[in-house]
C-alpha cells in the first residue's frame, strides 16, 4: 500500500488535480479498513466530502476526524510527507471501522457484503472497501463536470491494480451501474450481464430492471494480482437508488452467496481433483 499511497500523495500536488474539485487538504484514501488481511472488497467510485467535513463543511477534527489532512499531520504541503506521515495515513484507513465511520453508508452495504460471509465491522470480519478514484472531492461525483470525471479516472488509472496486487482479496463487490461502467472502461475488463427480475424496483409506467455482473479478474492495468479475483456487481446503487427495499438488499446478498459458495465449491472439487492425480 506505501507504492499506492505515496503515488497518489504525488498526484495532489500536479495541476490537473487542482482542475477537479479534490479536497486538496485531505489526504487520499486507499482503503476503508484493512486491506491487508481483507478477503472481500466493495468497490465505489470516490468517498465522501463527509469523510472530512462536517454539514458546515468544517474540517472534522478530535475524536469524530476519520482520515489524516494537511492539519492533522503538521505538514504546510504534501510534498513534505515522508514515511512516518504514510504510515499514520495507512494506520487511519486500517482502523477506519473501529473510530467514527461513516454509518450511514456503510451499514447498508455491509448489509450486501454479509453474503460473502465478512463484514465491515469487526477486525476480523474480512472486508474492506475500495474507491476507483481515492479521492474525496468537494462535490458529490454526479455534480462534477464530465473533464473532471474524465481527470480523475485517468489520475487513478493504476491505483486500484497496485492495491490488489498484494492484497489477499477474493472477491470484489462493485456497487452500483457507474461502478460497473467505470471499472469496465477503466481496466478493460467485460464483466457477464444478466438480468434479474427479481431485483426490479416499481416505478409508475415502466420498472427498473434489475442486474448482476460477474467476471474474473488475474491482471489491472498490465499488473498481474497475486491471485484471481471474482468480480460480482449488481445495477442499483444500494445507498443512493430511490426505491430499493430491503427484500431487493437481501435478494442481492442471497445472490453474491450463492455465487460465492459456487466459487469456493469448484475450488474444492479442483483441489480435489489435482490431488487425486498426484
Amino acid at each position: 500500500m506505501f507504492t499506492a499511497l505515496a503515488t497518489l500523495i504525488d498526484r495532489l500536488d500536479t495541476p490537473s488535480t487542482s482542475r477537479t474539485d479534490v479536497i486538496s487538504w485531505g489526504a487520499p484514501v486507499p482503503s476503508f479498513g484493512d486491506l491487508f488481511t481483507a478477503t472481500v472488497a466493495t468497490l465505489g467510485l470516490n468517498p465522501s466530502n463527509r469523510e472530512f467535513v462536517d454539514e458546515d463543511g468544517n474540517e472534522l477534527s478530535g475524536t469524530v476526524r476519520r482520515f489524516h489532512t494537511l492539519n492533522s499531520l503538521g505538514l504546510e504541503s504534501w510534498a513534505d510527507a515522508d514515511s512516518r506521515h504514510l504510515q499514520l495515513i495507512i494506520d487511519s484507513c486500517r482502523l477506519y471501522f473501529d473510530g467514527n465511520p461513516y454509518d450511514r453508508w456503510f451499514k447498508r452495504l455491509d448489509q450486501i457484503v454479509l453474503g460473502a460471509n465478512a463484514s465491515y465491522y469487526s477486525r476480523f470480519a474480512g472486508a474492506c472497501h475500495l474507491d476507483l478514484i481515492p479521492y474525496a472531492t468537494s462535490r458529490k461525483w454526479t455534480e462534477l463536470a464530465p473533464l473532471q470525471k474524465s481527470e480523475l479516472l485517468s489520475l487513478a488509472a493504476d491505483t486500484l491494480a497496485l492495491l490488489l496486487r498484494d492484497s489477499e482479496v477474493r472477491i470484489l463487490i462493485l456497487n452500483g451501474r457507474s461502478v460497473v461502467d467505470h471499472f469496465q472502461v477503466m481496466t478493460g475488463v467485460h464483466l457477464d450481464c444478466k438480468p434479474m427480475r427479481e431485483w426490479s424496483l416499481p416505478r409508475q409506467g415502466t420498472d427498473v430492471q434489475g442486474f448482476s455482473y460477474t467476471g474474473t479478474i488475474v491482471s489491472l492495468s498490465n499488473i498481474q494480482l497475486r491471485n484471481p479475483i471474482k468480480v460480482l456487481g449488481y445495477n442499483h446503487n444500494i445507498q443512493s437508488s430511490f426505491g430499493v427495499t430491503t427484500k431487493v438488499i437481501h435478494s442481492i446478498r442471497d445472490w453474491i452467496a450463492s455465487v460465492t459458495s459456487e466459487g469456493l465449491n469448484e475450488t474444492e472439487r479442483s483441489s480435489a481433483s489435482r490431488r487425486a492425480e498426484r
